[in-house]
């Protein structure tokens, strides 16, 4: 079986054009957050991934296996609820309304630790009925899709396990001449 122990976040540095011609793994939302799985590659290779603990791949990135070939991975379209402002409340601003429900929405999904996926004008949670209700009656249109999932990486994850900078380059000596 194939190894793959490396994340390339979003194949960055790597030529799109083995990019474009890598195999690839699709894989759903609950294996991308696992960082040991098995998994079958577009050209029929078996493949076992084991990434460092706690990481998570998202749709785009690469993984290098230890025979150096590169695997694009997908996010496979699953059942997901796509939550959407209702329009049809008589508001004259319902946009204004629409963002501040949708608003509304992602902090009280916040609150319950939820994995969700933010959109400007739409969010995504995995399927649940009590969650659906309690949006429904936000006022909320609650849509059962099936659609790639990819919440927020959360306050403190870590997206793709490497180093992190944010190139902030404060300078605290503000004598300006």
């Amino acid at each position: 079986m194939l190894q793959a122990s490396k994340v390339i976040p979003q194949g960055q540095g790597l030529a799109p054009v083995l990019v474009r011609r890598a195999a690839t793994l699709t894989l759903d939302w609950d294996i991308r957050q696992k960082s040991r799985f098995d998994a079958t590659a577009s050209d029929g290779r078996q493949v076992g991934v084991f990434l460092p603990r706690g990481s998570v791949v998202r749709g785009g990135d690469v993984l290098l296996t230890q025979d150096g070939s590169l695997l694009r991975v997908l996010a496979a379209p699953q059942a997901v609820l796509r939550i959407t402002p209702c329009t049809d409340h008589g508001h004259h601003h319902s946009h204004d309304h629409g963002s501040f429900a949708l608003m509304r929405a992602a902090y009280h999904l916040g609150n319950r630790h939820v994995p969700i996926e933010l959109r400007p004008d739409h969010l995504k949670i995995e399927p649940d009925h009590v969650l659906a209700d309690m949006l429904r009656a936000m006022h909320l249109n609650v849509t059962e899709v099936r659609e790639p999932f990819e919440p927020e990486g959360g306050a403190y994850g870590s997206h793709g396990g490497g180093a992190h900078h944010h190139g902030h380059g404060h300078d605290h000596d503000h004598h300006h001449g």
